[in-house]
């Protein structure tokens, strides 16, 4: 395992059993795998294979709710570890947690579709055993409008990000560039959403995220960044339902991610993904 993975995996169990602690009216944990072979690193032609394994905490309490998501990504060869052959490694983690006005004050702020809305703050943390060696920092604070919606959930957010990030590339350290970068404040809109159905026996649910982010200015060799689009989703069938009568339990499905600029980039190839994937969710 890379150095630095062991310390972000301990502050995410620590994150995760802090909300834990906190009095839960409600709770899903769940472990994840998503495998695809069309995957894409910014400045590498090729695609990469990726089998990613997940750990997520989802929780609400009288105030508010947890999310707390943790991706292992092991890459195949065409995505190397720093002076190896072999696939790099990579951790991201995830949290965010939302104050809702309805529970802080007793009465939702609704109106029109919207059934209440939320503070929400987080923070993105990664690290990858890579030549580029990523140490990502992100800090997120902003409101979130919470769609009523009939089943499932539907949040807006609009956040007002501030990024910290690492480039271990010998160019980066040249003259005039830059090995570690706190780039400019920028703004992410996203949109999260979960939403169940049933087609005849069968129950499934459609789920995902939308992230747009601005630009974020100069890159580590001086390059502006553009905006940046990121969407996962799934559509995923209740196994354990129809096989034995144990629903909300085992998932399997298929999902694409779509990512845009990745990481603001736009001047190279690699930046641009289509990437459908295999996933399945074991809920505890």
């Amino acid at each position: 395992m890379m150095h630095g993975t062991k310390a972000l995996v301990m502050a995410g169990l620590t994150m995760a059993a802090t909300s834990l602690a906190q009095a839960a009216t409600w709770s899903d944990t769940s472990i994840g795998y998503r495998y695809g072979s069309d995957f894409t690193e910014p400045a590498n032609p090729d695609e990469v294979e990726k089998h990613i394994l997940n750990l997520t905490h989802v929780s609400g309490y009288s105030l508010g709710q947890n999310f707390f998501s943790l991706d292992m990504l092991q890459s195949d060869s065409n995505d190397p570890a720093q002076g190896s052959d072999r696939g790099a490694t990579e951790a991201y983690l995830t949290y965010r947690h939302q104050w809702h006005y309805g529970k802080l004050t007793g009465e939702p702020l609704d109106f029109g579709p919207v059934g209440d809305i939320a503070l929400t703050g987080g923070v993105d943390l990664n690290t990858k055993n890579s030549a580029f060696a990523p140490r990502k920092r992100l800090l997120l604070l902003g409101p979130t409008l919470k769609f009523e919606l009939p089943e499932g959930f539907l949040d807006v957010s609009l956040l007002y990000a501030r990024e910290w990030n690492h480039c271990g590339l010998d160019a980066c350290g040249a003259p005039g560039n830059h090995n570690s970068i706190a780039f400019d404040p920028y703004y992410q809109l996203s949109v999260a959403w979960g939403v169940p159905f049933e087609v005849g026996a069968a129950a499934l649910k459609f789920q995902g995220f939308y992230n747009y982010n601005s630009e974020k200015g100069d890159d580590y060799f001086n390059v502006e960044t553009k905006p940046e689009q990121l969407m996962r989703s799934s559509l995923m069938l209740d196994v354990g339902q129809l096989a034995w009568s144990q629903s909300d339990q085992l998932w399997a499905g298929v999902g694409y991610e779509y990512w845009r600029n990745k990481f603001g980039n736009h001047d190279k190839p690699g930046v641009d993904t289509d990437a459908v994937t295999f996933n399945l969710e074991w809920h505890l």
